[in-house]
């Protein structure tokens, strides 16, 4: 009897050494983020202080990886040009593409806009990851016909690549009456505007994210 129990002993502990998997002993994957950006996504100026992405791991917690491979001063040919191996270093689940703003303020074309937002789309469709479009605007000094052509570029991808949208990644910061959101540039947030830039993002990503971990449970 106890030569029987000492052997079913053994082979239960040599079932969880070697990691058999049993309902008690599955972990859930870690899902990876991905955010492609300029300077609103890198931190500029925040002097260590957290920037949004920073705010998004903490949220999100420690069954998703979130990976920061923005660049200040980054356009949407950058972007693109850096997306194939950008996506085959961190395999990433969702990519958040925040980028367009630079360009809009150089006053590059709007097909190139779209065309490079669109490339960078389908490239993350590719390889079977979720695109989130992060959509920006451009002041009114550009002339109506091209801020308002610049704003319709996000929704035009978006629809045309199935990508879900933010509609506009500093809603309640840029023109904002209250004090202390963007630094003294006018261009960039301070500290205490991102935890706002996280609930923009936040809306359109919740279930995105919490679909995709439910997937990666099975």
């Amino acid at each position: 009897m106890n030569r029987c129990l000492n052997r079913a002993v053994g082979i239960a502990m040599l079932a969880t050494g070697l990691g058999l998997a049993t309902d008690d002993t599955r972990t859930t994957a870690q899902t990876t983020v991905l955010v492609i950006g300029d300077s609103l996504s890198a931190g500029y100026g925040l002097r260590g202080e957290k920037s949004w992405v920073d705010l998004l791991q903490e949220r999100l917690g420690s069954d998703y990886k979130v990976a920061n491979a923005s660049i200040s001063g980054d356009t949407t040919g950058g972007g693109l040009s850096r997306i194939g191996k950008t996506l085959a270093t961190h395999e990433p689940d969702i990519v958040i593409i925040e980028l367009g703003g630079n360009d809009g303020l150089r006053g590059l074309p709007i097909d190139t806009i779209r065309d490079n937002l669109t490339a960078m789309a389908e490239a993350v469709i590719a390889v079977e990851a979720k695109p989130v479009l992060a959509g920006m605007l451009m002041p009114p000094n550009l002339g109506p016909r091209y801020t308002e052509a610049f704003q319709r570029v996000y929704e035009d991808v978006a629809e045309a690549t199935g990508a879900a949208l933010v509609p506009f990644l500093l809603e309640g910061v840029a023109a904002s009456s209250d004090e202390g959101l963007m630094q003294d540039d006018g261009v960039h947030p301070t500290a205490a505007a991102q935890a706002r830039l996280l609930e923009n993002v936040w809306t359109v990503l919740a279930p995105l994210a919490s679909k995709q971990q439910q997937g990666s449970a099975r």
